[in-house]
């Protein structure tokens, strides 16, 4: 709305890439600047939508509110004289992009009241059910265990490895739009390497999941939170829609391929699943060790 009304103001080539200093260095089209941004908000709205759950939803408006306040102020810089510079002001416009992205978060906040609750996960039971009845492993009185195994995705690794090493290469040399491709792979590359192998641990702390390479990230279900632990066959995409660590309604996982995973049903009826092989004997020694728990 703000581009039809300012089109008139606008030169024929708009400048979206700055200097560190501010000063424009990069132009594109108008209708590709258009085209873009509308995609970079569709994009951002449809995975919000998609992957994260109710309670969140605020992160969402914050998310399009940061996104929409840059694109808006990027515009603005551009409404200058034929003969003038045009200068983005970093430490100004950012700060207008953040009130605008706190703005919209309390109304995310607000707005999520409306939004029905989330359904349950189809096939998830309760106490009495499977989890309940899953594997056990004996343990003799006073004996303890531990199991820990790592597992990891190839394809993720090599993915994640040339995001990272294309990431600098495009933001020291791309101008916008071509430079957001290059946050895209840091924003893909770094998160994606450090979960691209995982450790899964079962011992009388709970359940375990940390990346192999780093102690951070990390995933940690304490043994007074498990109600019971399974094992399921996974369907990457499907159950998860995609790789890494991902958040669905009612379940959140760490998924690295289709198949065996670890699933953990968590007090309040959620479930975190994780792939690994020999998922059966981690969720008989999570399950003994969760009953040995209870008795306490």
């Amino acid at each position: 709305m703000l581009f039809a009304r300012w089109r008139d103001e606008l030169p024929a080539e708009l400048a979206t890439h700055f200097s560190v200093g501010g000063e424009a260095d990069g132009w594109t089209g108008p209708t590709a600047y258009v085209l873009i941004s509308t995609a970079l908000l569709l994009g951002l709205a449809a995975g919000w939508t998609a992957f994260v759950r109710r309670r969140y939803l605020w992160a969402a408006f914050a998310t399009a509110g940061f996104a929409g306040g840059l694109l808006v102020q990027l515009l603005r810089a551009n409404r200058v004289d034929e003969f003038e510079v045009v200068v983005f002001s970093p430490g100004m416009d950012l700060g207008v992009a953040l009130a605008v992205a706190v703005v919209a978060a309390g109304a995310g906040w607000a707005l999520t009241s409306l939004v029905p609750e989330e359904p349950p996960v189809p096939g998830q039971e309760g106490e009495d059910g499977p989890a309940a009845d899953g594997p056990r492993l004996p343990l003799a009185s006073g004996e303890t265990a531990r199991w820990s195994k790592d597992t990891g995705s190839r394809a993720l690794t090599v993915l994640s490895v040339l995001a990272l090493a294309a990431a600098p290469v495009t933001l020291l040399v791309a101008t916008w739009p071509d430079a957001l491709l290059g946050l895209l792979g840091l924003v893909i590359g770094v998160p994606g390497l450090a979960l691209a192998r995982v450790r899964v641990t079962v011992d009388r702390h709970g359940l375990t999941v940390r990346s192999a390479l780093a102690p951070r990230p990390r995933v940690r279900v304490p043994l007074d939170g498990v109600e019971g632990a399974s094992v399921r066959e996974i369907d990457a995409v499907g159950d998860f829609g995609g790789w890494g660590y991902r958040v669905r309604a009612h379940r959140t996982g760490v998924v690295l391929r289709s198949g065996e995973a670890l699933v953990v049903r968590r007090d309040g009826g959620r479930e975190f699943a994780v792939t690994v092989p020999d998922a059966r004997t981690a969720a008989a020694l999570l399950n003994t060790l969760v009953e040995r728990h209870g008795k306490v």
